[in-house]
């Protein structure tokens, strides 16, 4: 067991420091210095190219004739006023139902016994007070890699020393008896409800009275034929449009100079004017359309016949009061439930024996300081790569 627990901590302390066992690289040696670069040369300077000659305007278009107006067209004729709906009769009034009657009140219900109150558990006992942990210590500061050295020889741990026999504990007491509860009382016997009555016969209703015949509506007049429209007069023929003139021919194209240079640009000779259209021959006058004719004059509807009046509703027969329902008997009071027994306190447990304390372990060994790690050195400075220092 010791020396399982001796190897354990070996392997700890060996991982934990683990980085502290590699070799250090050697230094770097210095880097050649770049040769500086040369300059690039300017570009020249591109020549200013001749500015374009202004395009001649257009000559303005002849404005069109505005056409001739529409004629309006004629008034439609008023239609004749529809007759009068007659109204309808006015409803009878529907008698008034008989008011319901109110049921009697519920009784009250008993009011339910409260419980007994729970006995209160002992008290948890507190846990012994845990030993405090030995204060960690603080590492040295990391040295700078340098040579290795050869570590001194590890002195061996004491021996640990053994754990006290732990001592047995004491018999566990027997629970008391649970005490038997006592018998429960048989409740009341529930009291038989009396016998309901029987609801009078309901009486007949009267006979329904037969409504009057309704009379037959006059027959409905023919309406007058209607009359044919006039003949639509033809539009005249539409005139043909002159011929139009051909254009003057184009000139020929002057002859460019040479390339080299650019000289200045000729010219362009003057365009010839735009000959004026012929005028447009006005259209002719559109025909008139003719009136129309008056419709003839619609036969008025004969009267309506009035409708007959509705014959006076029966009143109905009233309602028979309702009997009385008998008082529904009150509810024995529920018997009082008896006491529970007290429950038995739970004995004391036992206190428990304090553990032995850890003991110390020997402080680890100094590790002798390493010498300082080269400096590196500092690269050639550069115009091309200076902006990279403000980064």
């Amino acid at each position: 067991m010791a020396a399982a627990l001796a190897a354990a901590v070996l392997a700890s302390a060996g991982t934990a420091h683990a980085q502290d066992h590699t070799t250090p690289h050697p230094p770097y040696p210095a880097k050649p210095a770049h040769p500086a670069h040369a300059k690039k040369p300017a570009y020249p300077v591109h020549a200013k190219k001749p500015d374009y000659p202004a395009k001649p305007a257009y000559p303005a278009k002849p404005a069109y004739p505005a056409p001739p107006g529409k004629p309006a067209f004629p008034a439609h004729p008023k239609k004749p006023d529809y007759p009068a709906k007659p109204a309808y009769p006015v409803h009878p009034k529907k008698p008034d139902y008989p008011a319901k009657p109110a049921y009697p009140a519920k009784p009250a219900y008993p009011v339910k016994p409260a419980y007994p109150k729970k006995p209160d558990y002992p008290a948890k006992p507190a846990y012994p007070a845990k030993p405090a942990y030995p204060v960690k210590p603080a590492y040295p500061k990391k040295p700078d890699y340098p040579a290795k050295p050869a570590y001194p020889a590890k002195p061996a741990y004491p021996a640990k020393p053994a754990y006290p026999a732990k001592p047995a504990y004491p018999a566990k007491p027997d629970y008391p008896a649970k005490p038997a509860y006592p018998a429960k009382p048989d409740y009341p016997a529930k009291p038989a409800y009396p016998a309901k009555p029987a609801y009078p016969a309901k009486p007949a209703y009267p006979a329904k009275p037969a409504y009057p015949a309704k009379p037959a509506y006059p027959a409905k007049p023919d309406y007058p034929a209607k009359p044919a429209y006039p003949a639509k007069p033809a539009y005249p023929a539409k005139p043909a449009y002159p011929a139009k003139p051909a254009y003057p021919a184009k000139p020929a194209k002057p002859d460019y100079p040479a390339k080299p240079a650019y000289p200045a640009k000729p010219a362009y000779p003057a365009k010839p004017a735009k000959p004026d259209y012929p005028a447009k021959p006005a259209y002719p006058a559109k025909p008139a359309y003719p009136a129309k004719p008056d419709y003839p004059a619609k036969p008025a509807y004969p009267a309506k016949p009035a409708y007959p009046a509705h014959p006076k509703k029966p009143d109905y027969p009233a309602h028979p009061k309702k009997p009385d329902y008998p008082d529904k008997p009150a509810y024995p009071a529920h018997p009082k439930k008896p006491d529970y027994p007290d429950k038995p306190a739970y004995p004391a447990h036992p206190k428990k024996p304090d553990y032995p304390h850890k003991p110390a372990y020997p402080a680890h060994p100094k590790k002798p300081d390493y010498p300082d790690k080269p400096a590196h050195p500092k690269k050639p400075h550069h115009e091309k790569h200076s902006k990279k220092q403000d980064w």
